[in-house]
């Protein structure tokens, strides 16, 4: 059956309207238009508190404490290995006073203040799920990047006397974000799709809000197809900053053995984008001390 003759039977089946998924795309409703902002908004804090825990995941990791090994691999054991959904509704319902369930002490998700922005429960709850979710990857992938860097580098900061911390800080992590960064981007942009879940502790997102709306107007197809272009132009976005941090990223790794990549650490790899060449440990050693 060719195309042409399938379409009518398509039509007859769901009479798609044109004119009204380009008015969802192009004029969408308040609660969208905050469903977009509330999305990259979870989406970013959730990723930079997941990346946070995960650079904490992956130095206990490595650590000389056998707790801290094992409390690591436990964490990333349990949280790559269940259910982002069931992780979800597990800390939204652990602190919902229906149920009372004392796992945090007794805490509830309520709303919060901050500077006259009232920031819901739900949200929270939300933000926290993800991240600690994200957490045990991104301790992973911080893991090997750490691990993508000649160990023998690390032998020789602690030779001039740096403290274990110290070589991580100024050695070790400025050159692992040139690996760091392209599966962080990824990330990042899985993040700003998986927020989707939060709509079953109801959290109007994106994909609430027009799962609202398709409920009111009774143009499914429409209303969530526009949807799709929005996640689309959203990840597209940051598909093309994730391409220049990759390309930032990988400048001056490897060094060039000049002085203006000397012990910049990794706050002046985050800002200036070189790391330190080995022939600059000493002088790192000198100024962290």
């Amino acid at each position: 059956m060719s195309l042409p003759s399938v379409l009518p039977v398509f039509a007859a089946i769901y009479p798609f309207k044109l004119d009204a998924f380009l008015h969802y795309l192009f004029s969408p409703n308040e609660m969208v238009v905050k469903g977009i902002w509330l999305t990259i908004g979870i989406a970013v804090a959730s990723e930079v508190l997941g990346v946070l825990i995960g650079v904490a995941l992956a130095l206990s990791r490595t650590a000389r404490l056998r707790i801290l090994r094992w409390g690591a691999k436990t964490y990333i054991w349990y949280f790559r290995g269940t259910p982002l959904l069931v992780q979800i509704a597990l800390v939204y319902f652990a602190g919902f006073p229906f149920f009372g369930l004392p796992i945090f002490f007794g805490y509830m998700w309520n709303d919060i203040d901050i500077l006259g922005v009232v920031i819901a429960g739900r949200i929270l709850a939300g933000v926290f799920a993800l991240s600690i979710n994200e957490g045990a990857y991104m301790a992973e992938i911080i893991r090997a990047g750490i691990n993508s860097v000649d160990h023998g580098q690390l032998e020789a900061a602690r030779s001039l006397g740096m403290t274990y911390r110290l070589a991580m800080r100024r050695i070790i992590l400025p050159q692992a974000i040139r690996f760091i960064v392209p599966p962080l981007g990824n990330q990042f942009n899985t993040m700003l799709k998986t927020t989707s879940l939060l709509s079953v502790i109801s959290v109007v997102e994106l994909y609430t809000a027009s799962n609202i709306l398709q409920g009111q107007k009774f143009q499914p197809f429409e209303v969530f197809l526009a949807a799709s272009v929005y996640y689309l132009i959203m990840t597209s976005v940051w598909s093309l900053i994730q391409g220049r941090l990759e390309v930032w990223a990988s400048k001056g790794v490897g060094g060039s053995g000049s002085s203006a990549g000397a012990g910049v650490g990794l706050l002046g790899r985050l800002l200036r984008g070189r790391a330190p060449g080995p022939e600059a440990m000493a002088d790192t050693l000198g100024a962290g001390r």
